[in-house]
């Protein structure tokens, strides 16, 4: 099948980008280029590009007969094995390229399936994954099984013909989509346990959310000093990492990396990370980060945008930070974003430029979430003021005969196991007038 150089063993690719009447040239062509680059991080070498103007769409090919040819011909004269479209390809339309190429004939579907199966670690990220790719590979079993017209079956106890291979491999790929689907849930419901027990610690969350390679994992580090996977590739790390920070007032709060989005990521493969990107829905706040190098910084936040809406996770509160703002020379560009995005913070996580504002602007967040209280908590309730010191809530405190006396600010998720203890007139009131004062924060 393959006329690739015997010496060569990464897999020579042809890649074709679509223009429909929705969508620029241009925008047809950055979408291209990160196919280009997809395919590279699978093992492609990528040896042809073309984006097709597509006027309407052939059932059979996807493109015009003409353009069908053409684009195998000169596949073949380049030496390619490989056929890479950037828009879906239905099981039926693959098929017919196939046999009318003799080329393996993929979409960009299958290649993040790819990417994502390569990178997952987790037991999660990896059923999610395989869950994914039989959902994807059910329909096109018959692309595998085409050339075949053998029998199996018709022993002594059975009748007919039996089943045929495909009908055989078909009911194999059914039975291990259930027993993926099940062993998701026994450790979905292990993931919510721990949840759970991780929202017992009276600590505010936020969850880091953007554009594939936005430079998500590079801001956990440089704020928590992890050591989560930093590396120039799409998608090079799938699995959630949640680590501590301590902010300027001392309150300590949680952030946890994602899973980057892309343009045009296969809907199963959202569906198949719901429950890592779940961190997101349960987070008090997000972190939005977008590459402020990139130019397609908009489009990219605009994509991260329209899957938060989809898991339902638009709702939240959303701080934005534009990284990688230290690649970005021009002075009108800098410019530009800070009007597309007037709310946001510009930072580099390479340098550590306007990390202590963005902390700031977190520790901001968070005390708007807590409420300002003055308690007394007996001594029985050590458990209690041991959670609000852990929380960071604790800004004055002196024992007394009659329990421990304690002004902070008291987060929302402790509010119900304190609210016996909270003080009414005239401590509670004196101590909030003070710290809007300023006076009060030790």
């Amino acid at each position: 099948m393959s006329n690739a150089p015997a010496n060569n063993s990464a897999p020579r690719a042809l890649l074709v980008g679509l223009q429909d009447a929705d969508h620029e040239r241009k925008e047809a062509e950055s979408l291209l280029e990160e196919l280009a680059e997809l395919s590279t991080n699978v093992g492609m070498e990528v040896v042809v590009r073309h984006v097709v103007r597509l006027r309407e769409r052939n059932p059979r090919f996807l493109l015009g007969t003409g353009k069908t040819e053409e684009l195998i011909q000169e596949a073949k004269a380049n030496q390619c094995e490989l056929i890479v479209f950037d828009d879906e390809l239905h099981p039926a339309q693959q098929r017919n390229w196939e046999a009318a190429s003799g080329l393996t004939v993929i979409d960009r579907q299958e290649v993040i399936l790819d990417i994502f199966a390569a990178r997952a670690r987790t037991k999660e990220a990896r059923l999610q994954v395989e869950l994914a790719q039989a959902e994807y590979f059910m329909p096109r079993l018959r692309r595998a099984w085409s050339h075949l017209s053998r029998q199996r079956g018709g022993g002594s106890t059975q009748r007919g013909e039996g089943e045929t291979q495909l009908q055989l491999d078909q009911r194999m790929v059914r039975d291990r989509i259930q027993r993926l689907r099940a062993d998701l849930a026994i450790v979905r419901k292990q993931r919510d346990v721990q949840r759970r027990q991780r929202l017992r610690v009276p600590l505010p969350t936020a969850a880091i959310v953007g554009y594939t390679n936005a430079g998500k994992s590079s801001l956990l580090n440089a704020l928590t000093g992890a050591h989560a996977l930093s590396v120039d590739k799409l998608f090079a790390t799938l699995d959630p990492m949640t680590r501590r920070r301590k902010l300027p007032s001392g309150r300590i709060f949680l952030i946890t990396d994602t899973v980057g989005f892309v343009r045009r990521l296969p809907h199963r493969l959202v569906e198949a990370f719901k429950a890592t990107l779940e961190e997101a829905l349960v987070a008090d706040f997000l972190i939005h980060v977008v590459d402020a190098s990139s130019e397609e910084a908009a489009a990219h936040h605009a994509t991260t945008m329209s899957v938060l809406r989809e898991l339902g996770a638009d709702k939240a509160r959303i701080l934005t930070v534009l990284n990688k703002i230290d690649r970005v020379d021009d002075p009108l560009r800098v410019a530009e974003l800070r009007a597309q995005f007037p709310e946001a913070m510009f930072v580099s996580a390479h340098t550590g430029m306007g990390l202590d504002d963005l902390l700031a602007k977190i520790d901001d967040w968070v005390a708007q979430e807590a409420t300002p209280v003055a308690m007394l908590i007996p001594h029985s309730r050590y458990d209690l003021i041991n959670k609000l010191h852990q929380a960071g809530a604790v800004h004055r405190e002196q024992a007394r005969d009659e329990g421990v006396y304690i002004e902070g600010l008291l987060p929302q998720r402790l509010l119900e196991a304190a609210k016996a203890y909270i003080l009414s007139e005239p401590a509670h009131e004196l101590y909030a007038a003070e710290l809007a004062a300023g006076g009060a924060v030790a």
